[in-house]
């Protein structure tokens, strides 16, 4: 499905009914917005994992713009700021009330940055393995250089540097550090992840422009919605220091850390991850009611 905001056309699914039957009666289930990572990534990788979700909430499935199924954008519009105004304008769209924002990795970012200009309109948010400012940079370079083979210290070059010329040089990049992202990968030697449509330009405007002053430190604190933060204890690019600063940063947030996952924590550890979060989501909805 299509919508047209903000002069730009976003793709988006809708996964999950929207009432379920409880004691007998119709109850309607809260609407969550599911936010890819990148820059430039898209919701595929989220399917089918996250349809165990749908019990417990009616899941929207959003490609930011320039991203996957959405229409391609102006590199200049490819920015966190256009991320988080888009996602209003969708939920106005939508004829939505207040929303949970599931954000994993960059989509956590846009999360906050959304929590920090809206969240009058936030029932609550699930933060999975993000950063709540631009230093998880350098601890990320910190540990590709202690652990990377050449191979891995050299592409990532072009990763810090915003320095990709193509999409299929990108998909050689997650290809070659597919280990540091799950720890499933790491045991079992290959992806099983879908094919993930990515976009370069996305990717090289984040690392090499607006992420590397981001900061949401101050104004988290202002988040007063049930907060969920999920971190991996292996996770590289947003390690468990980051995760734990976007607890700290939130006066509602609660902290789990995942030890056997890396970045990919709902692939690495799935039941635990999907029973963590229904069982907050099904708390924070019931204290709500």
């Amino acid at each position: 499905m299509y919508a047209t905001v903000n002069g730009t056309r976003l793709y988006f699914d809708v996964e999950g009914a929207e009432y379920e039957v409880r004691e007998g009666n119709l109850v309607k289930k809260p609407v969550c917005f599911v936010l890819h990572g990148g820059p430039g990534g898209n919701h595929i990788g989220f399917k089918p994992t996250f349809q165990a979700l749908t019990d417990t909430m009616q899941l929207i499935y959003v490609d930011q713009r320039g991203c996957g199924f959405s229409d391609d954008a102006p590199e200049e519009t490819l920015h966190i700021d256009y991320n988080v105004e888009d996602l209003e304008a969708l939920r106005e769209h939508l004829g939505l009330d207040r929303v949970w924002i599931l954000g994993h990795s960059y989509g956590g970012m846009v999360a906050q940055g959304y929590a920090r200009k809206y969240g009058q309109r936030l029932l609550g948010l699930l933060l999975v393995t993000t950063a709540p400012n631009h230093r998880f940079l350098e601890d990320a370079k910190k540990i590709v250089k202690e652990n990377g083979t050449p191979e891995q210290i050299e592409i990532c070059e072009k990763l810090w540097n915003g320095d990709f010329q193509t999409d299929e040089e990108l998909d050689l990049f997650y290809a070659q550090m597919g280990s540091f992202y799950s720890v499933r990968e790491q045991k079992e030697g290959k992806s099983k992840r879908p094919k993930v449509r990515r976009n370069y330009r996305a990717l090289n405007q984040g690392f090499g422009g607006f992420m590397r002053e981001m900061d949401f430190t101050e104004s988290n604190r202002s988040i007063t919605v049930p907060t969920l933060v999920i971190a991996g204890a292996h996770d590289w690019i947003t390690p468990p220091k980051a995760n734990e600063a976007v607890a700290e940063s939130i006066p509602t947030a609660t902290y789990v850390l995942f030890e056997n996952s890396s970045h990919r924590v709902m692939s690495d550890e799935y039941e635990r991850f999907m029973r963590v979060v229904k069982t907050f989501v099904q708390t924070a909805t019931t204290e709500e009611r």
